[in-house]
């Protein structure tokens, strides 16, 4: 942005203000006071003639000066903004309150000062930090280490179990003619055992009817455990939760 006449004077006569009010201002070639209307805005310092002017008479750039108060002006309530090697500002108060307030925000104007100020609030919360932090590290010597996040299985790759008679049934024929095929093969099977005792022991007696029902039912109720067993497993396998934790 372009600065000129106009645009200061924009400037100038624009709210919000840091800091405004009257003072009485010693003139460079007539050296009585005369009063104005101050306005503070950053580092820039407007005076006016009146309070609702609409050009300021001058500006005073607060930068790279010095504020201090007058004991020997004739007036009271006196302080000046001092240039080095350029001219001296000497303003007047009404009041003792009223010099200490401008002579504070006159000193707090400029950028120099504002730089002085961030550099200790930054090396203060440096302080903070560091102390905080040794207090932490006192407070907790072994930090306790973080659990793993818990991990659950997924049920589904299980495989599914088999049918309590899956395996004895691929194994057992096909029904024929009514019968089941435990029936025949228990037909059969007995029949086996009838000729194979024959044939192992022909000089031997034969077997009573009663011996030969116990060793038949002894084999059949081989067959039905393993069927009882299977089914058991399956029972359990399926009581068992799809997902542990």
């Amino acid at each position: 942005m372009k600065i000129n006449e106009k645009n200061l004077c924009i400037f100038a006569t624009t709210p919000p203000y840091d800091y405004e009010g009257f003072l009485n201002k010693r003139g460079e070639v007539n050296k009585a006071f005369q009063r104005r209307y101050f306005v503070l805005k950053g580092n820039l310092l407007f005076y006016f003639e009146k309070k609702y002017d609409k050009e300021p008479l001058g500006v005073i750039i607060v930068e790279g000066c010095t504020i201090a108060e007058l004991s020997e002006e004739t007036e009271q309530y006196c302080f000046q903004i001092v240039f080095n090697g350029n001219r001296t500002y000497i303003l007047s108060a009404d009041n003792q309150e009223q010099m200490e307030g401008w002579m504070k925000v006159l000193t707090c104007a400029g950028y120099e000062f504002k730089r002085v100020v961030v550099a200790e609030l930054q090396r203060q919360l440096d302080e903070i930090e560091s102390s905080k932090k040794q207090r932490l590290g006192q407070e907790i010597p072994n930090p306790i280490p973080s659990k793993p996040p818990r991990t659950r299985s997924n049920p589904f790759n299980r495989p599914a179990p088999p049918p309590p008679s899956s395996q004895r049934l691929a194994d057992k024929p096909m029904p024929i003619n009514g019968f089941s095929g435990t029936e025949s093969s228990t037909s059969s099977s007995s029949c086996a055992t009838t000729n194979s005792l024959a044939a192992a022991a022909p000089s031997q007696t034969v077997l009573s009817t009663s011996q030969l029902f116990e060793k038949m039912h002894k084999h059949f109720r081989n067959d039905v455990m393993i069927d009882v067993d299977l089914h058991r497993a399956a029972k359990e396998l399926a009581a068992k939760p799809l997902i542990e934790i």
